[in-house]
């Protein structure tokens, strides 16, 4: 069969919400994915020693938890083998000196250890949250919604402005990371804890609007803590697959899409890469970025793309890039504060400034010389990962550049690229700094697999060059200019061709946010029905 209601193009996990949507409706639906599983970056591998299982994209998934995909069909998820396991603790920071912190989901527990930290923080935290509980509801329904919508666009207006004037909620929008902590937090270490954050979302510390994005990951993972798949952060992928076929759609693996197919305005299907033909007599989803989308995809459809699109397409900018090692441990890591080997995530850091430091180096092409670290440890939440009393580490390097021009400290030859020799150089300066936090990490290490920005690039054209987020998030590509400034929304130039993924509203990151807004759109306004002769 190759005629379907809807063809999805790609299997990231927005593109999976979006099919199990439609298949529960009662669509026909097909996934189309090139690689050998489905899932995107949400893929989980042993790729250093047999037995341990890593994830070697994403790992952790406070933000799809915490949404209305999984509100609604956590139930049927859980019935297709996908359970959660969380940490004591879901967040944490390791400064030098033996200073550290924690935050879990016990409110009062974490005023307590910010007033630990230094008297009068608790209470400054305990405001920060309060003053932004007015607008949690209206934000938060946001990640619901196509923000160029009537609806949305209203609401918008009514946070942005007051009386007539720009309203509170838009200054502290505008506001940079580090005035956001700088002005309620007199705690170095508090500000260690909290700031790092800012580049799980694509933003640096001292980029404007990247304090509204700290806060909602504290009120994210302050909420939902650091969840994570039980057998590893792929069992998303393959419930949302297994749901996806229950209720009568396909999942189809090796099928690269190399066009979408245009008659009389409408999509009416895609071309594989094989040259198969299959049709969509509703609407075609495509979980791509623009460019690939209007350069590639609809490149040989002559007329379907206005000129400004297809200008803005090729302008579409990618941001920092990644480097991930993956650990194989012969026992768990050791931290001087036995809380941080119960949390989701910690960050490895000497602060605010030295983050500040690093991102601009990396701005500038540069390998940071003391790149900030996200460590975690899911073996900890979820045992079935690896030998008992062994443990899998990841350490995630966010604040990286996607070409390199030079290494700050001035001990690496980059000027072959992201080549092995880069990579493991690179590595092994990471390692040493995770050493002075946790000093039995060395001697660990039974297996280690190095991803970076190149690897990315080659396993999922959404990454472009090596970008995790699938594209800037700087303020000039976020929000209403986001995918496009001519396209603010999931609709394309072509009405029943729709986009998800980390390229549209609300963004990168496991949320499944995108995939529910367009489910929503189809089957609440249908799709044009497009002819089924190609």
């Amino acid at each position: 069969m190759n005629r379907y209601d809807a063809v999805v193009v790609g299997s990231g996990h927005n593109a999976l919400v979006t099919a199990v949507y439609l298949a529960r409706a009662g669509w026909s639906v097909v996934v189309l994915e090139g690689n050998d599983r489905p899932g995107g970056l949400v893929r989980t591998d042993e790729v250093t020693v047999p037995g341990f299982r890593h994830d070697v994209y994403s790992s952790a998934h406070p933000l799809f938890t915490s949404g209305p995909a999984y509100a609604e069909l956590g139930p049927e998820l859980a019935a297709c083998g996908l359970t959660y396991r969380d940490s004591p603790f879901s967040i944490g920071v390791s400064m030098p000196g033996a200073e550290s912190a924690v935050f879990s989901t016990d409110a009062a527990a974490n005023v307590a250890e910010a007033d630990r930290l230094a008297p009068g923080d608790g209470a400054a935290l305990a405001a920060l949250l309060a003053d932004f509980a007015p607008y949690a509801g209206p934000v938060f329904a946001l990640f619901a919604a196509d923000l160029a919508d009537p609806g949305p666009t209203r609401i918008v207006h009514g946070l942005m402005r007051d009386d007539g004037h720009c309203s509170t909620f838009a200054q502290r929008f505008l506001r940079t990371s580090r005035d956001l902590l700088e002005h309620r937090f007199s705690s170095p270490v508090l500000r260690g804890l909290l700031a790092p954050w800012a580049l799980h979302l694509g933003r640096g510390p001292d980029e404007a609007n990247s304090a509204f994005w700290t806060l909602l990951t504290l009120v994210a993972v302050t909420t939902a803590g650091m969840p994570t798949p039980e057998g590893g952060s792929e069992q998303l992928a393959r419930a949302l697959t297994t749901l996806t076929e229950r209720h009568g759609g396909r999942v189809e693996t090796g099928r690269w899409v190399e066009r979408v197919l245009v008659r009389d305005g409408l999509a009416t299907g895609v071309r594989t890469a094989d040259g198969e033909v299959v049709t969509a007599a509703r609407a075609v989803v495509a979980s791509v970025n623009p460019d690939q989308l209007y350069l590639k995809l609809l490149a040989h459809e002559d007329g379907v793309v206005p000129p400004v699109i297809r200008q803005q397409a090729d302008e579409y900018r990618y941001g920092r890039g990644c480097v991930q090692l993956h650990l194989a441990l012969s026992e768990p890591p050791r931290f001087e504060d036995e809380r941080l080997t119960r949390t989701g995530l910690v960050h490895l850091t000497r602060g605010l400034d030295a983050l500040s430091r690093s991102v601009n180096e990396a701005a500038r092409g540069l390998l940071p010389a003391r790149p900030t670290i996200a460590f975690d440890t899911p073996s900890t939440a979820d045992p079935t990962r690896c030998p008992p009393g062994a443990a899998v580490a990841r350490l995630q390097i966010l604040d990286v550049p996607l070409r390199l021009r030079g290494d700050a400290a001035g001990e690496i030859d980059t000027r072959a690229g992201w080549t092995d020799d880069v990579k493991n150089a690179f590595a092994d300066r990471v390692i040493g700094l995770a050493a002075r936090h946790t000093p039995n990490l060395p001697g660990a290490i039974v297996g280690r697999h190095v991803i970076g920005p190149d690897d990315l690039a080659r396993f999922n054209p959404n990454c472009g060059p090596g970008d995790p987020y699938g594209g800037s998030h700087e303020l000039a590509q976020s929000y209403l200019l986001r995918p496009l400034p001519g396209q603010p929304s999931h609709r394309t130039v072509v009405p029943n061709l729709f986009m998800v993924g980390a390229a549209t509203w609300p963004g990168h990151g496991v949320n499944g946010a995108s995939g529910y807004i367009v489910a929503d759109k189809l089957l609440t306004s249908g799709a044009r029905t497009a002819s089924r002769t190609v």
